[in-house]
């Protein structure tokens, strides 16, 4: 008579199949996860307001229900302040066909208040101050640097994302392509 040593066979498939229904739960709470945390950035910035520099409040509901250009820039950020006309281009082109553009100014009222003074643009404003870094990375910019670009679809999910200075002709691609 021989006697097994080690694990049976039906053991180790007993093994195999926890451990396969342990990595197919992980997955689907992860993504899950993923899912929530998607819709939470798509959520976020349509329940807030922020203040104008000319007065009022500026409601990002208000927004709702056409394309969205959400732009965050500072008069300290020299790349900011050389997209802004660009920003401000695509804006009046885009609008009559359902277009929107914000600027979240991640700045002071006061500098903000100045610089708008000296170069007016055609898009609202709204002074985010620091609540608008933590904005941007809850919409994906996770360096938290300036400038910081997401464009929404008409349904408020994000469609693109960009870090860095973007162009007036690289915004009407990405308009032209939705």
């Amino acid at each position: 008579m021989t006697r097994r040593t080690g694990p049976s066979r039906r053991s180790l498939l007993l093994t195999a199949g926890v451990g396969m229904a342990g990595a197919v739960g992980g997955l689907l709470w992860h993504w899950q996860q993923d899912r929530e945390r998607r819709a939470a950035l798509e959520q976020a910035p349509w329940n807030l307001g922020f203040p104008r520099p000319e007065g009022g409040e500026l409601v990002m509901a208000s927004f709702w229900g056409r394309p969205l250009v959400l732009n965050f820039w500072a008069t300290w950020c020299p790349p900011c302040i050389e997209e802004l006309p660009d920003l401000d281009a695509f804006h009046r082109e885009w609008a009559p066909r359902g277009w929107q553009v914000i600027g979240l100014a991640v700045d002071s009222p006061r500098a903000v208040e100045g610089f708008l003074a000296r170069q007016p643009l055609s898009f609202p404003v709204g002074l985010a101050g620091l609540e608008g870094t933590d904005l941007s990375k809850r919409l994906g910019n996770e360096r938290s640097a300036l400038p910081f670009t997401a464009v929404f679809d008409a349904q408020g999910r994000i469609v693109r994302r960009k870090l860095g200075q973007t162009h007036r002709a690289e915004l009407a691609q990405w308009a032209a392509a939705m």
